[in-house]
């Protein structure tokens, strides 16, 4: 046993002496090594940081793509299969994800319509065109305003509940728990949710749009006296059903998406309560940002075949 007295001058005891001349080198040069510091270099971390960006963006790419390719299995499968699919289940997850949000969105399309049309009187009365505020409305909110709005709302709250429901189910090892016993996690989680915001999202943006006119209508009637039969009279007169069509259409392609990053973030917990919530909210930031870009490819697209 090597024993050291602490004292000024340190004496070693029952050192080996094959280890002598080392612990006399280490004791004399100890004092003249150099700690190296870490670099302070801006271009250093600056580079760090976008490697570790890069490596990150990276990563969730194959991740999801392989995530994306999986649903494609399943949805192909349930396709020629439809009667696998959970409906008992699905129902649920419309009625809890598509009627439990109408208040929401009831309220948000028409604080929307009533403020578009609010700001529109302010201009077009002006000019004396105060009828065309129904074509303003009616395109506006039946094309882009209202399935994005009722988008952007089911995002933060549909998306965010799909990742905390399975990023805790995979927390406490439910999920690992189906896979022993024989149940593919996906076709019960993923699936089904899915499907159901396939479903309810044209509803949903049904809804908004009725919602938003009635909003609208109400302010015309107020500060640019077109009465309700005029308001809808002249609607009819001026809208046409692709305006409405195109947008119920987006619906359940904003559903897919919403679905798909709620879930994938869900998958993405490892082994950590704070994942529940990083994860959940990159699921909100994630869906409302592809749903705007996936609106602006419609857009884009509709306007180069001019619908």
């Amino acid at each position: 046993m090597v024993l050291t007295e602490l004292s000024y001058n340190h004496k070693i005891i029952n050192l080996p002496q094959k280890f002598e001349k080392l612990y006399e080198f280490v004791d004399k040069n100890a004092k003249n090594l150099k700690i190296p510091t870490p670099k302070t270099d801006f271009f250093y971390h600056v580079l760090n940081y976008i490697f570790n960006i890069s490596t990150s963006i990276k990563e969730h790419t194959i991740n999801f793509l392989l995530f994306f390719g999986e649903f494609i299995y399943f949805f192909g499968y349930l396709i020629t299969h439809p009667w696998k699919l959970r409906i008992r289940e699905t129902a649920a997850i419309i009625t809890k994800e598509g009627a439990g949000a109408l208040p929401i969105i009831g309220l948000t399309s028409f604080l929307v319509g009533v403020v578009m049309a609010y700001q529109g009187a302010v201009q077009l009365s002006k000019f004396g065109a105060n009828i065309f505020i129904v074509n303003m409305l009616g395109i506006s909110i039946f094309r882009e305003i209202g399935p994005l709005i009722a988008a952007i709302v089911v995002s933060g709250r549909s998306a965010s509940s799909f990742s905390a429901e399975i990023g805790v189910m995979k927390l406490t090892d439910e999920i690992d728990a189906m896979s022993t016993l024989g149940f593919e996690p996906f076709w019960f989680l993923v699936i089904p949710r899915v499907v159901a915001m396939i479903i309810a999202m044209p509803l949903i943006v049904f809804f908004a749009d009725m919602i938003g006119i009635l909003g609208g209508m109400l302010i015309s009637a107020i500060s640019l006296n077109i009465d309700y039969d005029m308001f809808l009279n002249r609607m009819r007169e001026t809208l046409s059903l692709t305006q409405f069509f195109i947008g119920i259409g987006k619906a359940p392609f904003f559903g897919v998406v919403i679905a798909l990053i709620g879930t994938y973030s869900g998958f993405q917990v490892k082994n950590s309560t704070q994942d529940i919530g990083k994860y959940t909210t990159k699921s909100v930031v994630n869906a409302i940002f592809w749903v705007i870009a996936l609106d602006a490819v419609f857009s884009v697209t509709f306007a180069k075949f001019g619908i």
